[in-house]
Parts: C-alpha cells; sequence; structure tokens
C-alpha cells in the first residue's frame, strides 16, 4: 500500500500487434472478385450467354478463393505477431474513492433543472 492508501499489483503481460482477420477477409474478397474481371476480360464471351452473366458465375468461385486467400493471409501473420510478442510487466493502481486521484477523474455532477 502506497502512503496516499492505493494499492499496486504487478503483473506480466504479453504485447503484440494482432492484426484484424475481418480486414484481410473483405480485401480478399475484393481482390479476389477483381482477379475474376480481369480473368474474365482476358477470352472473349459467349454471345449466346454475355459477358455479364459468365463474370457472375466465376464470381460465385472468385469471392471465395480470395476471401480464403486472405483469411490465410491473416492467419499467417497473426502467428507471427504471437511469436514477436513481447513480456512486459504491467502495475495497477487501485485507489480508495476518497483519493485525489479518483476526484480528479470523477465526472462533473450535473444539476436536474426541469423546469
Amino acid at each position: 500500500m502506497d502512503d496516499n492508501g492505493s494499492v499496486n499489483e504487478r503483473s506480466e503481460v504479453r504485447i503484440r500487434r494482432a492484426p484484424k482477420l475481418g480486414v484481410f477477409i473483405v480485401i480478399g474478397g475484393a481482390l479476389g472478385a477483381i482477379a475474376t474481371l480481369v480473368l474474365t476480360s482476358l477470352y472473349p464471351a459467349d454471345k449466346a450467354v454475355g459477358f455479364a452473366a459468365t463474370f457472375g458465375y466465376f464470381l460465385l468461385y472468385g469471392i471465395p478463393a480470395g476471401v480464403a486467400l486472405g483469411a490465410v493471409v491473416g492467419l499467417v501473420l497473426d502467428a507471427i505477431s504471437r511469436r514477436r510478442a513481447r513480456t512486459v510487466t504491467a502495475e495497477r493502481e487501485v485507489g480508495d474513492a476518497e483519493s485525489p486521484a479518483a476526484l480528479e477523474l470523477a465526472p462533473p455532477e450535473q444539476d436536474a433543472d426541469l423546469s
């Protein structure tokens, strides 16, 4: 216990920069759609079916492939970030409500004037 009445707790914590997997999945799906557009436009479309229908059909394969590839890239980067994680000592300070530090952080009281 400190001289101002607060209790300090120390613990070991791991710090790492973790990627957001949702971002990788969305970007992978978008890149899959773009790759499908490029690959579909490289070859002439069948006149009986048309370009839009062919592109839409191949989107059913391109988007899931891009999503899967984005998820794999995100998981690989997550595994790399776990290996690079550092362990540091964190200190948590728990004080009572009467301490000056707690009073500074308390929100100001508002008057309820309902007239």
